[in-house]
């Protein structure tokens, strides 16, 4: 039971037993996120998902210990040193179990965890809010309205909502579950539960489990800080003020530093050590080398004045802080102009870090100077799990990729519920209106519970995702790309053209909108426009492969034929394996009528890439129309070796062997492809052909008439019918 000494007295909430009390947070944090699991996989999880090969069968599972979270080496300069091997791990199982990339299964998966989590959270909030009596014999004091109340708070906190829905958030749920069983399971190492003496086992499996939390996420390791501030501000009852006056007035009784009796060296160096070892493996796996990024992603990183970036850093730091205030404003991506650099003191928007400073610099003082123990406690542990967390993210450190990103947010929410409950209780004791207050708090539960069911539905698709942050970050450069780029995928050109322009009007270096509006622009026949963007973007970035084989695309358009060779060079220079720049090189040799050079640059992009269709398809019609049917052959049925369902490749070899007088094995190629593709009017023209030459006049008749039949137009179709006609007729009068 409560007691006076807990915060429970002030919460007009009922009492549950700790299995309703699970249960209701169970199903409360079920009920924000359950819409999400028919979502789609939506932004970065077609990276960290899609295009990973190590959730793959085929490839090598001791490859996954080796790359990094989206798949590339890290031993790699494009590699974003995100080690993260248990969540990959997690995203292979699931492919497996789900035979391929299914979504459901992978969103399944986030919203239990984000269940066991919150469910879990319970026991993590009860140890924090309990009390702790200085007299021997005296049982530990609990809180469970309390715990109750910041659990659910956590369970329905719509910020959350990036790791739930967002598939590549379990990076988060997955480090978040292990940080609190790295938690619990320090605890279970402290005096005063269940056991007298220091366990060390339970401390050495509190690091390993921290080790694991980090293997999910680098946030993971922040855990060990965790334990070693509960052990010494709560355990072992650390008064700041009292150490500082002993030791400026020089009080040396065996009392001073009597908390050290406790085991809490052993402990701490346990944790301290085991840290070390922990991040030194974690550097060598990284190469010893931070990750390389860009001022599109941290603007303030990059500011040449440390005043600016000291400044920028701590608007960041606000602004994280209202998120978790006041989660309306919610965005899949904060960078490319999202949040504009705050360059001079006379910027309004200074107020905020004052007012965070203002508010953290009370809560500190509070924290140290107060008379209250229970309040010194909670305080000094919420601010510990809010801040202790986000250091990681914080710039302090290192460079980070992003400016603002909601999902670093999921384990500092922790000690900001806490506060909250802890402000609440205080509210309702100093204004003496509990119902009133209690029923502000319950309103604030369903209306992040409804927010998160807003929330996550929007991150059931890309298209509804990137339509909510034009609301949200309408300066986002980033964001105007992605609508567009999803507009484009579903064949809406001239709007995708709309926010690809707005895109490069935000960003004027915005290499990838450039080349994708060239792309645009080129299939729309306004070449000179593409050319201009295209050359742009490689002007920008030198070594931008993609945007130099566009290039090469349009010039070659263009008849522009020496640029675009140099063009397609260049691309290649810069990405050696690159199949499709091969195959539009060899297009280029093949307008040139330089075949061989041509065959070679088709033949490296079946090579690179051996299910290359078009390279295969273009090689056997080259070698057919210069009359080396031998070798057309020969490359046909190695084509349909490694396509046999292809049945472009499938035609072109029957071509080739009709025109080889080889009958009977063309028919049958020919009505394999007619087969898979029964609607296209030069399947069944060829076969006409293959028919009139091989005899079977009948059967000609019936494909050419099916041939016209599908494309009226066909001229060449119409005249070898008329043909076939008069032969027949020939034959009749015979």
């Amino acid at each position: 039971m409560a007691s006076s000494d807990t915060l429970d007295q002030d919460i007009l909430l009922f009492c549950l037993s700790p299995f309703w009390a699970r249960c209701l947070v169970g199903v409360l944090s079920f009920m924000c996120f359950v819409n999400s699991y028919n979502g789609n996989f939506v932004f970065d999880d077609s990276e960290a998902i899609i295009n990973n090969k190590d959730l793959r069968e085929d490839s090598s599972f001791g490859d996954l210990w080796l790359h990094d979270f989206w798949g590339t080496k890290l031993s790699s300069n494009a590699s974003h040193k995100s080690y993260r091997p248990l969540t990959v791990l997690t995203f292979r199982i699931n492919y497996i179990l789900s035979g391929g990339l299914h979504p459901i299964g992978f969103h399944v998966i986030n919203i239990l965890l984000h269940c066991i989590v919150s469910v879990l959270m319970l026991d993590v909030f009860t140890l924090l809010f309990s009390t702790r009596p200085t007299d021997k014999g005296k049982k530990i004091v609990y809180a469970p309205k309390s715990a109750l109340l910041s659990s659910l708070f956590f369970a329905v906190h719509p910020v959350h909502t990036e790791c739930v829905a967002g598939i590549v958030g379990r990076a988060d749920l997955l480090c978040a579950l292990f940080v609190v069983l790295s938690f619990l399971g320090y605890c279970k190492s402290l005096p005063g539960f269940k056991q007298e003496n220091t366990s060390v086992v339970w401390v050495l499996l509190s690091v390993f489990l921290g080790a694991m939390a980090m293997l999910c996420k680098e946030q993971g390791i922040t855990v060990l800080g965790l334990n070693a501030v509960f052990d010494v501000f709560v355990i072992c009852k650390l008064n700041m003020l009292e150490c500082i006056q002993k030791v400026l007035h020089r009080h040396k009784t065996p009392e001073t530093f009597s908390y050290l009796k406790k085991g809490l060296l052993t402990r701490i160096s346990i944790l301290v050590i085991g840290g070390i070892c922990v991040l030194s493996v974690r550097w060598r796996m990284m190469g010893t080398g931070p990750p390389a990024f860009t001022d599109v992603d941290n603007p303030a990183s990059f500011a040449d004045s440390l005043l600016v970036r000291v400044i920028n850093y701590n608007y960041y730091y606000a602004l994280n802080g209202w998120l978790l205030l006041c989660p309306w404003w919610l965005c899949f991506d904060w960078s490319m102009g999202c949040i504009p650099l705050i360059k001079s003191l006379s910027d309004f928007r200074i107020m905020a870090p004052a007012a965070l400073w203002f508010c953290l610099f009370g809560l500190m003082y509070q924290a140290l100077f107060s008379n209250n123990g229970q309040t010194r406690r909670i305080l000094t542990m919420g601010m510990g799990f809010l801040i202790i967390p986000f250091l990681p993210a914080s710039n302090l450190f290192f460079r980070v990729g992003f400016a603002i990103a909601e999902r670093v947010l999921y384990l500092p929410s922790v000690g900001y519920c806490m506060l909250l409950t802890y402000g609440y209780s205080k509210v309702c004791r100093q204004l003496n209106r509990k119902k009133l207050v209690t029923l502000a708090v319950l309103g604030l539960l369903a209306i992040n519970v409804l927010r998160c069911v807003h929330r996550s539905n929007q991150w059931k698709s890309e298209e509804l995702l990137f339509q909510s942050a034009l609301f949200v970050c309408p300066l986002n450069a980033k964001v105007h790309y992605n609508v567009g780029k999803n507009l484009a995928d579903r064949g809406h050109q001239t709007d995708a053209i709309t926010f690809y322009r707005e895109a490069v009007r935000l960003n004027p270096k915005y290499v990838h909108a450039m080349n994708n509006l060239g792309n645009i622009l080129k299939e729309k026949e306004e070449l000179n426009e593409a050319e201009q963007l295209l050359s742009r973007a490689v002007s920008i970035q030198p070594d931008f492969s993609a945007a130099w084989m566009n290039l090469g695309i349009v010039q070659n358009s263009l008849k522009h034929f020496e640029e675009a060779e140099k063009s397609y060079l260049t691309a290649i220079k810069y990405r050696k394996k690159y199949p499709d720049c091969y195959y539009n090189l060899g297009r280029l040799y093949a307008d040139l009528n330089r075949h061989m050079d041509a065959l070679n640059a088709w033949r490296n992009a079946t090579i690179l890439k051996p299910e290359h269709s078009l390279a295969w398809n273009n090689m056997i019609i080259l070698l057919d129309n210069t009359g080396n049917l031998a070798q057309a052959e020969a490359v046909g049925r190695e084509a349909l070796k490694m396509l046999p369902h292809d049945h472009s490749i499938t035609f072109s070899l029957a071509n080739v062997l009709g025109k080889a007088e080889k009958y009977k094995e063309s028919e049958g190629l020919f009505l394999r492809a007619i087969d898979a593709n029964p609607s296209s009017a030069s399947y069944h023209g060829n076969l006409a052909v293959l028919y009139h030459r091989w005899g079977h006049l009948d059967l000609a008749k019936k494909h050419y008439e099916i041939s016209m039949k599908l494309d009226p137009s066909a001229q060449g179709t119409r005249e070898n019918y008329n043909l076939l006609k008069r032969k027949l007729e020939q034959r009749g009068r015979m």
